[in-house]
C-alpha cells in the first residue's frame, strides 16, 4: 500500500499531516515498527509524528521517579501503566502517552498522565485525553508542571486532585536538577 501524505513541518522534532485515514495510520505505524524514539499521536485524522530528544527522556523519567518516589513515601498505591497505546478507531484517537499511573487500583484507563512537551503544534492533547476520560493530565512544559482535571472539560488547576499534599513547585523544582540521582534523594528528603 502506498501513501501519499501533505505534510507540515515542525522544526522541533514533530510531523504533523492532515486527512489520514485510520488505515493509513496504521500502514504508517506498521512502517516505523522497529524504529526506536518514534512516537504517534492521532485525533480526528490528524496525525502527528515525534521523535524524542535525550531532554525529553530524561524529563520524563526523572518526573516519573519523583512522582513514584513521593507516593512510596507517603503510602499511596500506585500501579505505574508506563505508555499504553490509548484510544481507537472508533474513538478517532490513538497517542501513547509518556508517563501515566493508576492510584488505588489497577483500571482500564489511567488516573493521571504525565506528558513531556519539547513541540509546539499537532493535535489538542487536552481533547485527545477528554475523549479517553482521563481524570487528571499533567504537562511539563519550559520548566513548568501545568495540571488539568477533567470535569465537562479540562480547568487547569494548581494543586493536583489526586495527589492534594503534593507540593507541586517543589517536584517541579527537582524535576529541573541536573543530576537525576540526587534530584530523587534529595526530594525524598525534603517531603519526609
Amino acid at each position: 500500500m502506498t501513501v501519499t501524505l501533505e505534510k507540515t513541518e515542525n522544526p522541533k522534532r514533530c510531523l504533523t499531516f492532515s486527512g489520514i485515514s485510520w488505515s493509513q495510520l496504521e500502514a504508517i505505524e506498521a512502517a516505523f515498527d522497529n524504529i526506536a524514539g518514534v512516537s504517534f499521536a492521532y485525533l480526528d485524522g490528524i496525525l502527528e509524528i515525534m521523535t524524542t530528544s535525550p531532554e525529553h527522556e530524561d524529563a520524563k523519567k526523572t518526573t516519573g521517579l519523583l512522582l513514584e518516589a513521593y507516593m512510596r513515601e507517603k503510602g499511596i498505591r500506585f500501579y505505574g501503566r508506563g505508555s499504553p497505546t490509548l484510544g481507537s478507531e472508533k474513538q478517532q484517537a490513538r497517542k501513547e502517552p509518556n508517563e501515566s499511573y493508576n492510584l488505588d487500583t489497577q483500571k482500564a484507563i489511567p488516573d493521571l498522565v504525565i506528558e513531556v512537551i519539547f513541540t509546539s503544534g499537532g493535535i489538542d492533547k487536552l481533547r485527545f485525553y477528554q475523549r479517553m476520560g482521563i481524570p487528571e493530565v499533567w504537562f511539563w512544559e519550559d520548566g513548568l508542571l501545568r495540571l488539568y482535571r477533567l470535569r465537562e472539560e479540562y480547568e487547569q488547576i494548581h494543586r493536583s486532585e489526586l495527589l492534594p499534599d503534593l507540593d507541586i513547585s517543589l517536584l517541579s523544582r527537582y524535576i529541573m536538577y541536573a543530576d537525576q540521582y540526587d534530584a530523587v534523594t534529595e526530594f525524598i528528603q525534603a517531603i519526609r
